[in-house]
């Protein structure tokens, strides 16, 4: 991708996933890459699989003391930060009726506004160095909404909302979008199905297949490169064509 190498670039949750298949991308495009992520097993193995990481950074997304100190340690790691990857998320399965005021509180804190803390700490460091990327991971529940994730689909459908605000306010000087990946295959998602699991869901996605995490990872670096130049205030999805024909929402009921 055109003007990515050289860069310094920060990924939240970026110890696993998509996040990790993210900074492997950035690393292969010549970038100077920290991660963050409060999983201590995620960061011990990231540390040996991605050993040209700058930096790999113990912190919760939901709490901006952590998140200022997290991100002043990537500043000082790489000298600045170009693009940020506000990629941290969880999600809980229950029914709507069960979800607790902890359950609320605990998602919202690490999708929604874990994303607002990093993006405006972030945004405030590219506007005085005058220019930056920042992409937030969104995701096809937050379009749909998703049956029994109904809190995890009103952060995500936050984060959406959130990025066009975003755009509209730091234009021209930050470019802000989001990503909705569909099913995406990753190594904690495929321990979770049985065979017979997982070719039931294939079944119900036009591709025939989830997505890879290292495909999410392209479309981050190339909306993060200047191929993107002119792309702002959007969302783009990556879901095999999944909710086109509301197909989400059948394989949720099952």
């Amino acid at each position: 991708m055109r003007g990515l190498k050289g860069k310094n670039v920060l990924v939240t949750g970026g110890a696993s996933g998509i996040g990790q298949a993210t900074a492997a991308r950035f690393l292969e495009e010549g970038c100077a890459v920290c991660v963050v992520d409060r999983s201590a097993e995620a960061r011990a193995r990231v540390v040996d699989e991605l050993p040209a990481l700058s930096a790999v950074i113990d912190a919760d997304v939901s709490n901006m003391g952590q998140v200022k100190a997290a991100f002043q340690a990537a500043v000082d790691c790489m000298g600045s930060v170009d693009v940020l990857i506000n990629n941290a998320g969880i999600s809980i399965r229950h029914d709507f009726l069960d979800i607790t005021p902890e359950n609320w509180d605990k998602v919202l804190g690490v999708n929604l506004t874990g994303v607002f803390y990093m993006a405006q700490t972030a945004a405030r460091h590219m506007m005085d160095k005058g220019s930056g990327v920042i992409i937030n991971a969104a995701s096809t529940a937050g379009d749909t909404g998703y049956p029994h994730y109904a809190d995890y689909s009103a952060s995500k459908g936050g984060v959406i909302a959130l990025t066009l605000a975003m755009a509209l306010e730091l234009a021209p000087t930050i470019r802000v979008n989001a990503v909705s990946p569909g099913y995406t295959l990753t190594p904690m998602q495929r321990a979770e199905y049985t065979d017979e699991m997982l070719a039931a869901v294939n079944s119900k996605i036009p591709m025939g297949r989830h997505a890879k995490p290292e495909e999410m990872a392209a479309l981050y670096a190339f909306l993060a490169s200047e191929d993107a130049a002119f792309a702002t205030g959007q969302v783009y999805v990556m879901d095999g064509a999944e909710t086109t024909g509301g197909l989400c929402s059948q394989w949720a009921h099952d």
